[in-house]
Order: structure tokens, then C-alpha cells, then sequence
């Protein structure tokens, strides 16, 4: 084999990065700021057409609810920003857009009742376990940087998330799981 050869195998599949490529920690740090926060300015507005497609009153009071505390971690994002001294312009997500738009897929393909609710509860646990993701790796990037401050705040974000994802099980298995699933037997 020659040496050309050995060298394009060993290169196979290494992704050559952008000129405008995060090459400090800080920078990747603000980069995946800007990510999430595009990702929740998305949710605050899909989060309301998910409450009008759901039909269980439990549900629907905890959708309108996430979308308070979404507004409000927004507005955390953009604390954090002003203490980095950084723009809170965000960078479109497309994690978020991919599963905004299997969620909408799901209330498309489902008819209104407990089998869409199912489905909503799904797709929501979806993006709050992506976030959940995002918000630990933050929170762990501004520790590392030694933003004690922005960490703080991002952890606070983290609990709320887990808290949303933790309801939704909860809504999940005490009832419209179950209400899905006698709808199959009828």
C-alpha cells in the first residue's frame, strides 16, 4: 500500500471544519448559547398550538404552563448573554426544528383524544429531553470557564426542565397512556 493511500484511509470520515470554527472552549460555549437560545424563542411560539391540539384538561394547563417558564427562561438566556458580553442573537437550532416539526407531524397524523395527547406528550418529551442535554452541557462548559454566575443560572434552567419532563411522565402514565390504549381495545 503506499503512503498516499494509508493517509486517505486514516483521513476517511474526518470532517475538515468551517474557517469560522469554534477552536477555544468559550467559543463553542457561546455558539451552543446561541443554539438554545433559537430553540426556545421556537418553543414559545410552538408550544401553544401543541395546548390548542391537546383535549386532556391536565395536559393542556401543563403545556400553558411550560410556555411561562419557557418565556422565563428566555429571559434567563438573555441575562446570561448581558453577563458574558455577548449578543443573545441565536443561531438556528436545527435539533429544535426537527422535532417542532415531528411534533407537528404527530398532531397531524392523529386524531384529537387521548392518542394525540399520547403523542403530544411524546414529542414534548423529546425536546425536553434534548434540552435537558444541552442545558447539563452548559451548565458544565461555564463551571469548567469558571462562570460561576452563568452556571448557576443555567442549572436553574436545567431543574425546570427536568421538573416539565418529570410532569409529563406523570401525565403519561396516570392517565392518557391508558386512556390510548382502551381506545385500541374498543
Amino acid at each position: 500500500m503506499k503512503k498516499t493511500d494509508k493517509q486517505n484511509e486514516k483521513n476517511a470520515g474526518k470532517v475538515k471544519a468551517k474557517s469560522s470554527a469554534a477552536d477555544e472552549l468559550r467559543e463553542l460555549f457561546i455558539d451552543e448559547l446561541k443554539d438554545i437560545i433559537y430553540a426556545e424563542r421556537a418553543l414559545v411560539k410552538a408550544l401553544p398550538k401543541m395546548a390548542k391540539n391537546a383535549t386532556e384538561p391536565k395536559l393542556i394547563a401543563a403545556i400553558e404552563e411550560h410556555v411561562k417558564v419557557t418565556e422565563g427562561q428566555v429571559a434567563r438566556l438573555d441575562q446570561i448573554f448581558e453577563i458574558l458580553g455577548e449578543s443573545n442573537r441565536g443561531k438556528k437550532c436545527d435539533a429544535m426544528e426537527g422535532l417542532i416539526k415531528e411534533g407537528e407531524s404527530i398532531v397531524e397524523e392523529t386524531e384529537a383524544g387521548p392518542v394525540r395527547d399520547a403523542g403530544i406528550i411524546s414529542a414534548s418529551q423529546k425536546i425536553e429531553h434534548y434540552e435537558i442535554a444541552s442545558y447539563g452541557t452548559l451548565a458544565a462548559f461555564a463551571k469548567t470557564l469558571g462562570e460561576d454566575e452563568v452556571a448557576s443560572l443555567l442549572e436553574a434552567t436545567l431543574a425546570e426542565e427536568k421538573e416539565a419532563d418529570a410532569l409529563l411522565t406523570d401525565s403519561a402514565y396516570n392517565s392518557i397512556n391508558f386512556e390510548a390504549a382502551e381506545q385500541d381495545q374498543k
